[in-house]
């Protein structure tokens, strides 16, 4: 039986573009009883490696279980490598599972181990198991402080991102680009200002000049456009030296939010022009723009570019746009159309968009049939009920209006504090 050298297989596996190329790769390694013959956890973790970055983390972890199967054990690679695409479906017995896994093997205090942990429990949303695992390390590598600080930053908690950040600081670690991508998503969600000049400050700082540092600028666009000032923002844009799909999108994204619709669409436009594919999260931005701006007749033409022109299939966002788009200019028969024909049950971010403008123009049937629809999904929550009796008292229903209180009152709702009903775009 033929036997491959193993330096050629490692180059094939890793130098692979696609799903469909590491299958045959993977296939033929199969019948050629290559890992048979070569029973080391450095192939596995080749494959399962490619498999997480090609986001086909289920096909990663059927090759760590092959592995154990085979009776070999996991080392200081394959644990991270695992918990990576465990954190991917957030399947956190997994990750339980892996960590006792590194228990076992001596392997919990391993720096790259360590990260993956903290990193695995963040993403399901485990964060007092993440900080365990953070405070019991007696020895923390600025991996374990990026983990826990893009934990914190990614699982809303922003100003305790911050503190995580110059607590390390404080400790002697200086931050590289990873750091800084997180810290910078934080402020952001913090809209703070002053703090963001302090922190564009430390990117410059992080810089390495044999490395690309355009995840870095991308972050500080994302933050100044948060923080309101998108002056600042263009500022670093055309100072790049490379841009890409991610450096347009904040932009647009930054110019839609803060209503600057015109130049949010002309972005877009020369990011065309440029010979930059836009992405899903692209039209996002640029239909939340034509929500901003009233503009339908351009919603409908970016809805269609999206879908025959780059083929990108639209996700709940893409509808909850183009919803909130027809009902907002009172076109509320094409936004029904529109829900009726998303492959997708509709959430009650679209349904609220929906209700409210059944509020503004009063339709009182369509209204009705939203409501019944939002109370499926919300059954304890009375913000349908009240949207409903103001669509009744403003259309002079009266008799509605009280028979609607008094089932507010036989069902003994309690009204939520604050609530309201949610919309896609303010």
């Amino acid at each position: 039986m033929k036997q491959f050298h193993s330096v050629p297989i490692a180059l094939q596996i890793s130098s692979c573009a696609n799903l469909k190329q590491l299958r045959q790769i993977f296939a033929h390694i199969i019948r050629t009883h290559f890992l048979h013959l070569n029973p080391v956890s450095f192939h596995y973790n080749n494959i399962s490696r490619i498999y997480t970055r090609l986001d086909s983390p289920r096909e990663a972890l059927n090759v760590y279980v092959a592995m154990r199967r085979s009776s070999i054990p996991p080392d200081n690679f394959t644990l991270p490598i695992v918990l990576k695409a465990a954190s991917q479906i957030s399947d956190l017995v997994l990750s339980e599972q892996l960590h006792g896994a590194s228990i076992k093997y001596g392997l919990e205090n391993d720096m790259y181990c360590e990260s993956g942990l903290i990193s695995s429990y963040s993403k399901s949303g485990k964060f007092e198991s993440a900080r365990k695992v953070f405070d019991k390390s007696t020895d923390r590598k600025l991996g374990s402080w990026n983990a826990i600080i893009a934990g914190l930053s990614q699982g809303g908690s922003a100003r305790d991102a911050i503190n995580m950040f110059l607590l390390m600081m404080k400790n002697g670690l200086y931050p590289d680009d990873v750091t800084m991508v997180s810290v910078t998503s934080a402020c952001g969600g913090l809209g703070d200002l002053g703090l963001a000049f302090q922190l564009h400050k430390c990117v410059i700082q992080a810089k390495n000049p044999e490395k690309s540092d355009i995840l870095m600028q991308n972050s500080v666009i994302d933050m100044y456009g948060k923080c309101g000032r998108m002056d600042l923002a263009y500022n670093v844009f055309v100072r790049m030296d490379e841009k890409n799909v991610s450096s347009w999108t904040s932009m647009i994204v930054g110019y839609g939010t803060h209503g600057h619709v015109i130049d949010a669409l002309t972005c877009f436009d020369d990011m065309r022009l440029a010979g930059i594919r836009p992405n899903h999260v692209t039209f996002v931005g640029v239909l939340s723009a034509c929500v901003h701006g009233g503009m339908v007749q351009e919603g409908k033409h970016y809805f269609k570019m999206m879908t025959s022109g780059y083929g990108i299939k639209p996700l709940l966002a893409h509808y909850g746009c183009m919803v909130d788009l027809l009902g907002r200019a009172g076109l509320l028969d094409e936004a029904k159309l529109m829900v009726d024909g998303m492959p997708m049950k509709a959430n009650v971010v679209v349904w609220g968009c929906l209700m409210g403008a059944c509020e503004k123009y009063g339709d009182v049937e369509m209204g009705r049939w939203v409501a019944r629809h939002l109370i499926e999904l919300e059954p304890e929550n009375d913000g349908v009920f009240v949207v409903l009796s103001n669509i009744y008292a403003n259309c002079g229903l009266w008799k509605e209006v009280e028979r609607l209180r008094e089932f507010m009152k036989e069902r003994k709702l309690a009204k939520v504090p604050a609530y309201s009903l949610p919309e896609c775009s303010n």
